[in-house]
């Protein structure tokens, strides 16, 4: 700083005067404000400053407080034009009058409304403001006929259904459409792929209606990028090139999503089928040249050991022991790995419907076959469900009446897989009890032992019955979880009935009690979808039965049946289905037969439109007396809208008095039916009428049960 002195003036206020004021000499003789002359001298400067300290711990020293505030406002100047500076030590002037509402008391907090303040989610639909827009969408057609329709099922635009709160509602909306575009692009393939949106105005034709908005979602796809290279980085497999061949992709296929995720899924359903349960697909590398356009694709594998099957083991619930579960394998020990068979032993488990829970996994061993393959048991983990279960079964027909049917069943009462089953008949023409005791899987897997007792009382307009029965047989069945093609089963039968029976020679009903030894047997293929309701494929079923009657005296005979059905897919919802069946009963005379053992046709498994066993040969009083043959026929077109569906059909058939069927007389039915579809199977609900009926054929018949008619 330079040297020199200065007088400090306050705006506003004349120099001074008297001894001390300086000389006219003394004042700076230039008037120019960038005079070098020092504002304050150097000496007065350093005095003003306070003395320092050597010592840096010190304490420091106390502010000087400030002055208090002077209660009254300065003199000003009357020639004061402009607000004076305030220097240090001056008093600032009051601001004003204090205001009076910052003096009086604070509010209680009692006082206060706590009611919470209502949101625009607090507002009702009906009285929240709403604006209708329009939705369009361009370039997105460009990139497949897919595309733009599952565009539209994830909009958030198409969500919102042309309704929005306001035009920023919209424009978020479009925006996360903007995204979904792109996104779906980039699934295809089109990794350039932009997308823009626009909110435009659309005046109303009708003055006094609010404008509408339009939305339109404008993509760009760009260019389409395809695989340059495949690389699959896996050891080393038997056969050399499984993990590739098992890859369905090559050269020149565009970077779709899809297409790559499912190729990568054939890889881990497909070799766990040929020998490696362990395989695990990594994390594929898509290395991506926008110069090109195409993509380096790279798939590491880590296939696990090439594997053979091994033991069974078992934890958890002890349902089965080990020797009951090696009865269900499909496979031998030393055989090459085939998750299908690990799957079909775990549902042929849960198809004994003894399990809570149970699954079947491979487990390593370590142990190395001669053939280089790795010993793999599986692991079965048991939990116990309730072996205890109640059904029922209620229909009704015309002719037959109301019929229920309940079952109770243990199905472990004998372990393993000794049910006891026991079931009640209850219905207006046919009541019964019987018992039966059922060994599933008995020595091998799916064969059924059964031995079953029963007493029946049936009254129907062809017969009226007591009977006592005692069957065994062993059977080969579809389960409800593994349907097989070819199923039998076989066995005998003791029967003692008691029945009315029209003699012809005498020309009234008398009652016989007949003595009955039979040998059943049943051989189905069945090539159909579904065991309760098959849409395609067909059945061919033969039963065949030698039998002796015994009534006076022993009169051998045989009866035999040959049904086949198709199911025939028109499209997705109709399916047509047909029946045609045939029976003949030979080496004996008709009134030589139980009457519950004879032919009769009619009925909601026969020929609808007819009563229960009406139709065929009738006695003197009307009733139907059965025969030694039988034809049906039906045809049905299945059409089905959800759970529910409508069935016109049309069936004819009729039985004969002798051992050969013949067409020369067949009964026509017609009717239509709904069918409600449940987990377990349809309910059907069937009206039929006769379309050529015989005197006392009633005009409408009805029937209601469970299953399809065939």
């Amino acid at each position: 700083m330079g040297t020199g002195s200065a007088q400090l003036v306050k705006p506003g206020t004349a120099p001074a005067k008297g001894p001390d004021a300086p000389k006219p000499s003394d004042q700076p003789q230039s008037n120019d404000p960038r005079s070098d002359a020092p504002i304050v001298p150097d000496a007065e400067f350093d005095s003003a400053l306070p003395p320092l300290s050597g010592d840096l711990n010190a304490p420091l020293e106390a502010m000087a407080p400030l002055p208090a505030p002077s209660t009254q406002a300065p003199a000003t100047p009357a020639t004061a034009t402009a607000p004076a500076t305030t220097l240090a030590g001056d008093v600032l002037p009051p601001t004003g009058p204090s205001d009076p509402q910052l003096a009086q008391p604070l509010t209680p907090l009692s006082s206060f409304d706590t009611t919470p303040l209502q949101t625009a989610a607090d507002i009702k639909d009906k009285d929240a403001p709403e604006i209708r827009y329009e939705t369009a969408t361009k370039g997105l057609d460009k990139a497949g006929d897919g595309l733009e329709g599952e565009y539209k099922a994830l909009s958030a635009l198409a969500e919102g259904k042309g309704k929005a709160a306001n035009a920023t509602q919209v424009a978020a909306r479009a925006r996360e459409d903007e995204a979904l575009a792109v996104r779906l692009l980039k699934s295809l393939g089109y990794y350039d792929a932009t997308a823009i949106s626009t909110i435009e105005t659309i005046p109303d034709a009708d003055k006094t209606k609010p404008a509408r908005l339009k939305a339109t979602v404008s993509a760009q796809p760009g260019r389409l990028y395809s695989l340059s290279s495949i690389t699959v980085k896996a050891d080393a497999t038997t056969p050399p090139d499984l993990v590739r061949t098992q890859l369905p992709l090559k050269v020149g296929d565009p970077i779709e999503a899809a297409r790559i995720q499912g190729a990568e899924a054939n890889v881990s359903l497909m070799l766990p089928q040929q020998g490696y349960p362990f395989v695990k697909v990594g994390e594929r590398d898509i290395l991506l040249d926008d110069q090109t356009p195409t993509g380096a694709y790279t798939l590491p594998v880590d296939t696990g050991p090439r594997s053979s099957f091994g033991q069974l083991r078992t934890e958890g619930d002890p349902v089965f022991n080990l020797e009951h579960l090696n009865l269900f394998p499909r496979f031998k020990s030393g055989e090459l790995y085939d998750n299908r068979m690990t799957d079909d032993l775990r549902d042929a488990l849960v198809a004994t419907s003894l399990f809570s829970t149970v699954s079947v996994e491979p487990v390593r061993t370590g142990t190395i076959n001669p053939d280089g393959t790795e010993q793999v048991d599986l692991l079965v983990r048991q939990s116990e469900g309730k072996p205890r279960s109640l059904g029922g079964n209620v229909g009704f027909s015309t002719g037959q009446g109301f019929r229920a049917e309940g079952t109770w069943q243990h199905r472990n009462l004998f372990p393993y897989e000794g049910a006891l089953i026991a079931s009640v008949i209850a219905g207006t023409q046919e009541q019964g009890v019987s018992g039966t005791f059922r060994r599933a899987n008995a020595g091998k897997r799916d064969k059924t032992f059964s031995l079953t007792a029963g007493a029946n009382h049936s009254n129907y307009d062809a017969y009226d019955a007591f009977t006592t029965s005692v069957g065994v047989r062993w059977s080969y069945d579809s389960t409800p979880i593994w349907q097989k093609r070819l199923t039998y089963y076989y066995g005998g039968e003791l029967v003692g009935t008691n029945e009315s029976v029209y003699d012809f020679g005498q020309g009234k009903d008398v009652r016989r009690t007949y003595g009955i030894v039979a040998l059943p047997g049943q051989v189905k293929f069945d090539r159909s979808d579904s065991l309760l309701n098959p849409t395609k494929g067909y059945r061919l079923t033969l039963n065949l039965s030698p039998e002796t009657s015994v009534q006076g005296s022993v009169k051998p005979y045989i009866r035999t049946m040959i049904e086949g059905t198709f199911y025939y897919p028109v499209s997705s919802s109709i399916v047509i289905a047909g029946r045609a069946k045939a029976g003949s009963i030979q080496g004996v005379d008709r009134d030589d037969l139980a009457p519950s053992r004879r032919y009769y046709g009619g009925g909601g498994g026969s020929v609808r439109g007819y009563g229960y066993q009406r139709l065929g040969p009738f006695d003197p009083n009307g009733n139907p007396v059965g025969g030694r043959s039988l034809n049906e026929f039906a045809l049905e077109a299945r059409y089905r809208f959800g759970d529910f569906g409508i069935v016109p059909f049309i069936d004819a058939g009729n039985s004969y008095e002798s051992s050969t069927p013949d067409l020369s007389s067949l009964r026509y039915g017609a009717g239509i039916g709904g069918r409600f579809y449940t987990s377990f199977g349809p309910m059907r609900f069937d009206v039929a009428t006769p379309l050529n009926p015989r005197k006392g054929d009633g005009k409408v018949a009805l029937y209601i049960s469970i299953g399809q008619a065939f």
